[in-house]
């Protein structure tokens, strides 16, 4: 069974609610007809009922199951605005600024639903940049209470591949911060450790990724991932984790053993730390298209509530996808 299907039956009668504000894109309700004949969690579109509906219908798509709401007709809209007026009123605005973007900006009406527990979860970015899926995420759930630094990550999938977990990887951060330091690499390896355990239910083994493998070469680019695996390792001991390691002396046993012969971790890696936004964007794409991997993301973790995003080249099962890591991520929050 793969993975995304295994992840379906895990949250499957926990009835989470997650939000697809993107009623306008085909691909989006597509999804929301998917899941909701799959009934492995509960969709909420976000628009006009009639303008969805009629979509739906001209597009030939079922969606007689899916929850609509409509800001605008909302019973508790005023709530909604008054909240968000409370937590952003210190950076100057107004009632009437905070009723226009919560009744007008499905993406900030969506955390809103969020933060005011109406549901569970975002899944936005299908037409939305990444900027505007986060910005609104980060003023209204803003991060969990034990992280420092939100991230994201993508979950990979590689068929017949026998590396990482049977083809399975985590790729972080590939859609969120663009040149973390030392520090934040520490942290979003963290994440991105708790993250794998969740979703693939087997052991994290975290490489930090670099164009050197234990000192092959030197400069400022090493030295701070050098730096940042020197951290991880005494601030969390009890993860896999080594580097600095280049992507095959990480996950090639063969190359592991010329390259790094001592290490624990190289060869056997499937958690990809990446140095900054430029590679681990690079790279999700390269190994979705050329490996034709499936490639699920930019999830994000560290949030206090789970709002992903998506790659605007997905298709509706992709969002489907991130649809069921979502309601995941939703059930893991409450145990926190």
């Amino acid at each position: 069974m793969e993975l995304i299907e295994r992840i379906k039956d895990r949250v499957r009668g926990e009835h989470k609610k997650i939000v697809l504000p993107e009623s306008n894109d085909i691909r989006v309700v597509e999804a929301a007809s998917i899941v909701s004949k799959e009934s492995f969690t509960d969709i909420i579109l976000i628009g006009k009922e009639s303008e969805i509906k009629n979509f739906a219908k001209e597009n030939n798509i079922d969606i007689s199951d899916v929850k609509i709401i409509d800001p605008n007709n909302f019973s508790d809209r005023e709530k909604l605005v008054n909240d968000f007026y409370l937590l952003r009123k210190h950076k100057g605005i107004s009632m009437e600024d905070a009723r226009n973007i919560i009744l007008n900006d499905y993406v900030y009406f969506a955390n809103m639903l969020v933060k005011d527990g109406y549901a569970d979860g975002v899944v936005s970015g299908a037409s939305h940049s990444s900027a505007d899926t986060l910005r609104p995420a980060l003023q209204i759930i803003k991060t969990a209470k034990d992280m420092k630094v939100a991230s994201s990550f993508f979950l990979m999938d590689v068929p017949n591949c026998e590396y990482g977990e049977n083809g399975i990887f985590v790729y972080s951060d590939c859609g969120m911060n663009r040149n973390p330091t030392s520090e934040e690499l520490v942290e979003i390896a963290k994440a991105s450790a708790d993250t794998f355990k969740l979703l693939v239910e087997a052991e994290p083994i975290v490489a930090f990724l670099s164009h050197s493998t234990l000192g092959s070469s030197k400069c400022s680019d090493v030295d701070k991932v050098v730096k940042a695996v020197n951290i991880a390792k005494e601030k969390y001991p009890d993860i896999n984790l080594d580097g600095e390691l280049q992507f095959d002396a990480a996950v090639v046993p063969k190359v592991a053993k010329s390259k790094a012969p001592n290490s624990k971790v190289a060869g056997k890696a499937n958690v990809l730390i990446f140095p900054d936004l430029d590679a681990g964007n690079i790279a999700y794409k390269i190994t979705e298209r050329l490996a034709k991997a499936k490639a699920y993301g930019p999830v994000t973790q560290g949030l206090a509530k789970p709002v992903n995003d998506l790659s605007r080249g997905c298709n509706a099962n992709d969002i489907v996808g991130v649809v069921a890591i979502t309601a995941l991520q939703s059930i893991a929050s409450e145990n926190v």
